[in-house]
């Protein structure tokens, strides 16, 4: 299973990459193995705003439809239309092609309330 190290990640597991004031959201190696096949993911319009730890989406596997999770508050500035038409994806590459959100973040302090790698491990049991 693979975890970079240079992502944030959230206790509902989903990961933030951070360039700036802007973050990209997928969900991580883990979830998406958990859920198994993806066959649906359900994502905002950009302008839509959302709030740190309040849902944002839905994504529907085979096994189970869970919610997606904003790691921190901000704005939609793009979605990932290719995981929206290939869900798919994020099965093969979660934390490449497979992000679903570019937020603008609001409140840049929300990111140290984010998991660090190894916080993220041990959280999973890693």
């Amino acid at each position: 299973m693979n975890f970079p190290d240079n992502l944030k990640y959230t206790t509902e597991h989903e990961w933030m990459r951070i360039e700036g004031q802007y973050g990209w959201i997928g969900i991580t190696d883990y979830a998406q193995s958990e859920l198994g096949d993806v066959v649906f993911v359900e994502i905002p319009a950009v302008g839509t705003k959302v709030e740190k730890g309040k849902s944002f989406g839905t994504i529907e596997a085979v096994k189970a439809v869970s919610d997606l999770f904003a790691p921190v508050a901000g704005e939609i500035a793009e979605v990932n239309a290719e995981v929206k038409d290939h869900p798919e994806i994020v099965n093969k590459d979660p934390y490449g092609n497979g992000w679903m959100v570019k937020i603008t973040i609001t409140d840049l302090t929300q990111v140290s309330t984010l998991l660090n790698v190894q916080a993220y491990k041990s959280l999973i049991g890693k």
